[in-house]
């Protein structure tokens, strides 16, 4: 659905410019549109790439390891029928960090792993039909979307790309925002976790 009204407001903006004699405008915006998307993906390239390597650096120090132990508690909490030594809840772990620390970039990896573990744990467990998305799966697709963040580095890099004065002043309201929405995910998590007999 979401196509359709975006191909149709791209239609009608073409037609409105024809029929306005504005099309050169519009020509002119969609080549400047397209010069800025490109140096967008350059910095971003370059953005992803630096803390993709800097959690490959803490995976393979320990780091990531330690700080997943550090989660034991909040995913014993979040996921209390997750066997203690499944391999999802080092991926949980590594994806929480990351989103924490604002790379969601470098979180999604870790997350398609837990998800596609935690598949895996209910076809052994048969308790829903098959392709049906356990209540862990669930539970860790909304934490994940709330994904509280201390450092936006993405929301950074947009700013900085186009000329804020202030780049990471962002940082205070988004801690915040996402602070509340994922403290409204686990309440709403555990809510219905709850009225299913959870």
């Amino acid at each position: 659905m979401l196509n359709y009204i975006w191909a149709f407001m791209i239609i009608a903006g073409v037609v409105w410019a024809v029929l306005h004699g504005n099309i050169a405008a519009v020509t002119q915006g969609l080549l400047d549109s397209a010069a800025d998307a490109v140096g967008l993906c350059v910095t971003m390239l370059g953005v992803v790439s630096l803390w993709t390597g800097i959690l490959k650096i803490g995976e393979r120090s320990g780091l990531i390891d330690r700080l997943a132990r550090r989660l034991e508690p909040v995913l014993r909490f979040l996921f209390p029928d997750l066997p203690e030594d499944h391999p999802a809840r080092r991926s949980i772990a590594v994806n929480m960090i990351a989103n924490v620390l604002g790379l969601g970039w470098a979180a999604t990896p870790a997350g398609l792993q837990a998800m596609k573990e935690l598949a895996e744990l209910e076809e052994e467990r048969r308790a829903a039909p098959p392709g049906t998305a356990s209540r862990e799966m669930c539970t860790f697709l909304i934490i994940n979307i709330s994904s509280l963040q201390l450092i936006p580095v993405n929301m950074i890099a947009y700013r900085s790309q186009y000329g804020s004065a202030a780049p990471a002043a962002i940082v205070g309201p988004a801690a915040a925002a996402t602070a509340v929405s994922t403290l409204a995910a686990v309440l709403f998590c555990r809510v219905m976790n709850s009225k299913n007999g959870g």
